[in-house]
């Protein structure tokens, strides 16, 4: 086929699918917008040299799409930014016919790196099929190795990216290419497997339930049945037909606050006609000729892309994390993980910034940012010097110590509304404080009898409720992101739930002087029911004088794997069990007259999946039955949260 007759075959190809497979999400550019979009493609065509839809090969075949940007008068070789997403990156605005927002990359080129995009695998311009969780960690491999290796590269690269930008990093840079010299991870949980008292298998998982942001993420993110070029497609032909298309699927807009209910669980995408893929492999797996739920512990999510912590991890990293993320618990744990084990002095070149805003919302925060309803204060940092003074320590040699400059964790303190700084998280000087649980045995709904105090009552009294899967406790706000319209992620007034029986209340004094919170917060519970299994779950909240209740963390444990997520033991009637669920985080500041609040039920859906209380497989059945559970209080069953209080003086403001 000669080049005339490819780019008829490409070009002609675009048109049949340029009005079924324009960019979901992108609207109509003003013609102002448009043209600052031209003059920035303008500018980079003149300070860059430009390599579009440069494709890479993988030692299995696959290319992967790969855009280039290096500085055009370099007087020697660059240092490499490189960003790798399962999201469109095409330079071309299809749907407005101007070029694509190239403000990052001609930031870049300006400050002497060579900008790279490449799209995973399975991904418009890029071969393959795409798996999340799942692509083969040596697709960054030797893509690093590609990149670092040629002759306009000094040979050290950087990462950046938030979230699906940046889960694939930490498991590629455990493979340990020399090249590989920097990590700017942001909202990154779902790249984490297993790392300390955390099996959440990249979020798929909290406490042993299934977190149901994967099934709405995975509806547009999964199709694998996509136009394609032939391999020997010349570049010119895949940038001339980028103009005209970009690979993008045009997904049906799903109501997913009503989509979600629906059951079994395994049935949800394709009750919304959505495509079969990654989410209904991932679900079941084969086990001696049946098929059984992929388990917490399964060594199946050791055959992918996500990092466990007995995996190395030796390259500098800054780590951005937020407190209204899903995944603020696992970040900051292994965090902490690799300052201990990382080699020599990589160990203390690690730097982390813990903002209070929601998944990779850092850079849209104001001088009067509210998440959800509460307003958190002027939550601003210059997060682009941060990451170039980090990327010129360690990408060019730069010693003029800007990054040395900023604390090994910077972190906001909700309440007081200030960004504070530590060598270490916790902060130094931190100690554990407990409250105990305690009631007359009428702790449901805000109405109630719960209250937290110093010591466990003698008698137990416990709170019983009936928990009824057909009938979940709503989530309202939360630590969450990508849900669609079911859950906006936030802080959220929480008087309205706790009006429902089936949650308890439990609520300290008033402090007379104010009180720090920073760091873990680990609930323990002596619970019973009448099911064979079903779930706990624990909120905690920052009570205001005025009677608001904001949720600061929540979390939620499924109580077949409360012995472990190796094994599943069920639950006897009536007996009493105790169980740990795993750790909250937050930084938040009480102030005197403030009260500390938590709340304990056995859902809170759609942030996670219903148990259905049967002790089945949940994710193939339809039908549940109501568990009558209950929370006991007392000297033999010490129901308690531990919270991390830091002591007056010890953290240093920014």
């Amino acid at each position: 086929m000669t080049r005339i007759h490819r780019l008829v075959f490409a070009l002609g190809l675009a048109l049949m699918l340029a009005t079924v497979m324009l960019p979901a999400q992108q609207g109509t550019l003003s013609p102002a917008e448009q043209q600052v979009r031209r003059d920035l493609e303008a500018e980079l065509q003149k300070l860059a040299v430009v390599e579009r839809r440069v494709m890479i090969p993988m030692k299995d075949g696959v290319r992967l799409a790969t855009d280039i940007y290096r500085p055009r008068n370099a007087a020697g070789p660059v240092p490499i930014v490189f960003v790798k997403t399962p999201y469109n990156f095409n330079f071309w605005d299809v749907r407005n016919g101007v070029p694509a927002d190239m403000s990052r990359i001609l930031e870049a080129v300006k400050r002497g790196y060579a900008y790279v995009g490449q799209n995973e695998r399975g991904h418009f311009f890029s071969e393959g099929h795409y798996d999340i969780l799942g692509a083969p960690i040596t697709d960054g491999y030797e893509t690093i190795d590609f990149l670092t290796k040629q002759p306009w590269s000094n040979g050290k690269l950087g990462t950046t990216g938030c979230s699906s930008t940046a889960e694939w990093q930490p498991a590629v840079a455990s493979l340990g290419h020399p090249g590989f010299a920097a990590m700017n991870v942001q909202g990154f949980g779902a790249g984490v497997g297993k790392v300390g008292p955390y099996r959440e298998q990249g979020n798929w998982y909290r406490g042993g339930a299934m977190q149901m942001l994967f099934i709405t993420w995975i509806y547009g993110e999964q199709n694998q049945v996509r136009p394609m070029f032939p391999k020997d497609t010349p570049q010119e032909d895949l940038i001339a037909a980028s103009r005209l298309f970009d690979l993008a699927p045009r997904m049906p807009p799903v109501d997913w606050d009503k989509a979600l209910w629906h059951l079994p669980t395994q049935d949800i995408i394709k009750n919304v006609n959505g495509p079969r893929g990654v989410f209904a492999d991932k679900m079941p797996v084969e086990t001696g000729g049946m098929m059984q739920q992929r388990e917490p512990a399964s060594e199946a999510w050791r055959k992918g892309g996500l990092w466990h912590d007995d995996m190395a991890l030796n390259v500098p990293g800054l780590w951005f994390m937020s407190w209204y993320d899903v995944s603020v618990g696992p970040n900051l744990e292994m965090f902490n993980h690799v300052r201990r084990t990382a080699r020599g002095a990589v160990a203390d070149q690690q730097w982390a910034i813990i903002a209070p805003v929601a998944h990779c919302a850092f850079t849209r925060a104001t001088e009067n940012t509210v998440v959800g309803e509460r307003n958190m204060g002027d939550a601003r940092l210059d997060y682009n010097e941060i990451v170039y003074g980090f990327f010129d320590k360690f990408l060019k040699g730069d010693a003029n110590g800007r990054i040395e400059k900023l604390a090994r964790v910077t972190y906001y303190t909700m309440g007081s509304n200030k960004w504070q700084t530590s060598d270490v998280w916790p902060p130094a000087g931190t100690q554990p404080m407990t409250f105990h649980l305690s009631s007359g045995g009428n702790a449901n709904s805000l109405n109630g009898d719960g209250r937290l105090v110093a010591a466990p009552p003698d008698l137990d009294r416990p709170d019983r409720f009936a928990y009824d899967p057909m009938n979940p406790v709503p989530s309202y706000g939360g630590n969450v992101c990508c849900t669609g319209n079911a859950i906006t992620a936030g802080s959220f007034d929480q008087r309205r739930m706790e009006s429902r029986h089936d949650i308890l209340v439990y609520t300290s004094e008033p402090f007379a002087e104010g009180l720090e919170l920073s760091g873990p917060i680990t609930p323990t519970l002596f619970v019973s029911s009448d099911a064979k299994d079903t779930d706990f779950t624990v909120k905690v909240l920052d009570v205001y004088p005025d009677g608001r209740a904001y949720n600061l963390d929540e979390s939620i444990q499924r109580m077949r794997y409360r012995e472990g997520y190796e094994k599943k033991v069920w639950m006897q009637k009536d007996q009493v069990y105790q169980v740990t669920l795993q750790p909250l985080n937050t930084s938040n500041y009480f102030a005197p007259g403030h009260r500390l609040r938590i709340e304990v039920s056995s859902s809170n859906f759609p942030r996670f999946d219903r148990n259905l209380n049967t002790g089945g497989n949940n994710f193939d059945e339809a039908k549940g039955v109501v568990a009558q559970n209950a929370v006991h209080h007392s000297r033999q069953y010490p129901s308690s949260i531990t919270v991390t209080a830091v002591k007056p003086g010890t953290a240093t403001a920014r």
